[in-house]
């Protein structure tokens, strides 16, 4: 007999991870909680439905299915419209309720205070108290929190080229990894992290600054807002597809722990590959990954809890596909679309039903080859050649029969001065007299 195939999403199977550490006794209840953010009842609860039902067990017994208590959607919309008139600026939850109320809205001050705090519309006085630059302790367990942050310096000082450390810590361990780059751009951010995916795992969170490449700058676009999703940039994609929880930092303070890893790099570092002789980005790469990250390992520090909280790569994370730059199109009905000033065409073979007109996906991935997701497929992409005017110029002259000769450009002419517009006119009066030419020289 098979056994039953199970669909758990990422949020429940990473609670079922933690639930089979605590089974095997790895980690205790109160950690547990803390981890998955439930109290200890409820831990011992999935724990007792884990081991009677199996992986099943972590599934909500509502999933699927709306709840039933649940405030229609066009009641919480009109109500949001109405607490963003001017008047009710600065309303509090429990005003706010009361006044919905008065106007035949009967929803709750917990209703009215979660739909006001997703809205924007309320912060509770924590947030809006809160201390600035409050010292943080490390995480427990390595992987809980990774800080990325990218610096520009003369690396190489006067032997060459100024470069881009685009480097990342473990906030529990402070081990490191990186690379160096030519400029701070979104893909080679990927890069640098598909090397840590593909050392460690998935983190559970990543912490960065608010860089256009982190955290959109612009509205939510419109094909977004169709699908319900919120603004993001490519590197934020990427951390949602795989799982990874984003924490922006709101000051160079908050992510003080990599703000100090680059001041002692750009000392010892600079130092050390001055010494080796290091003179461009190749070797300053192949100096970073064989000499200095091994010599890095005296600066770690033992975590408080002895387990790695990195996630592992599942079949379903592929990592090409996740880690690339993807862009909406218009297929256009000669199978091909148009981005950044380069026209692409899918081959004839992989042509299917629907293509043309259709809304897709260009996917560019970080090895540069270009591919166009369409309804869960993905279709090649080849680069089509612009026809220049010289040879839309030829193709027409042999169709007509015209010489290819490009005519010379006219000049101005001048006459001389015996030229016989320039001699004496005559004039013809009405009298038919002739005039004395005398005059008229």
């Amino acid at each position: 007999m098979k056994p039953e195939r199970i669909e758990l999403s990422q949020t429940e199977r990473d609670r079922l991870k933690v639930l089979h550490e605590l089974k095997e006794g790895h980690i205790r209840q109160v950690e547990a909680a803390r981890r998955l953010l439930l109290s200890d009842r409820q831990v011992r609860r999935l724990l007792r439905r884990v081991q009677t039902e199996g992986d099943r067990g972590v599934m909500h017994r509502l999933h699927g299915q709306p709840s039933n208590r649940k405030i229609a959607e066009p009641i919480q919309q009109r109500a949001l419209r109405r607490l963003r008139q001017p008047e009710y600026a600065g309303f509090g939850p429990t005003l706010a309720a009361v006044h919905l109320q008065r106007g035949g809205m009967r929803v709750s001050r917990e209703t009215a205070r979660k739909w006001m705090a997703a809205a924007g519309l309320w912060r509770s006085r924590r947030q809006r108290l809160r201390a600035v630059h409050v010292w943080r302790p490390r995480r427990e367990a390595l992987g809980e929190l990774v800080m990325m942050d990218s610096s520009e310096h003369a690396w190489l000082e006067d032997r060459g080229p100024k470069m881009v450390l685009i480097a990342m810590i473990d906030d529990a361990t402070s081990r490191i990894g990186g690379r160096f780059v030519a400029h701070d751009t979104t893909e080679e951010n990927l890069r640098t992290l598909e090397a840590w995916l593909r050392r460690w795992g998935r983190p559970v969170a990543l912490y960065t600054d608010k860089d256009s490449i982190f955290q959109p700058a612009g509205p939510v676009p419109v094909d977004a807002q169709l699908r319900g999703e919120p603004a993001r940039t490519q590197f934020g994609r990427a951390l949602s597809e795989l799982g990874i929880g984003w924490i922006a930092a709101h000051s160079p303070q908050a992510k003080g722990r990599i703000e100090r890893l680059f001041g002692t790099l750009q000392d010892r570092l600079v130092k050390e590959m001055r010494v080796a002789e290091v003179c461009t980005l190749e070797q300053a790469n192949r100096f970073w990954e064989i000499t200095f990250l091994p010599q890095w390992q005296e600066f770690t520090v033992e975590p408080a809890q002895r387990r790695n909280a990195h996630r592992p790569l599942g079949r379903e994370h592929r990592l090409e596909q996740i880690l690339s730059v993807r862009v909406v199109r218009s297929v256009a009905p000669d199978h091909t679309v148009r981005w950044q000033g380069q026209r692409w065409g899918v081959p004839r073979e992989e042509a299917c039903a629907g293509l043309r007109g259709a809304r897709a996906e260009i996917e560019r991935r970080l090895d540069g080859s270009h591919w166009l997701r369409f309804r869960g497929r993905y279709l090649s992409l080849r680069p089509c050649p612009e026809a220049t005017r010289s040879s839309v110029s030829s193709v027409s002259l042999r169709l007509t029969g015209r010489s290819n000769t490009t005519p010379k450009p006219k000049r101005k002419y001048t006459p001389p001065p015996d030229h016989p517009w320039r001699r004496p006119w005559k004039r013809t009066f009405l009298s038919g007299r002739e005039p004395d030419i005398s005059t008229l020289r």
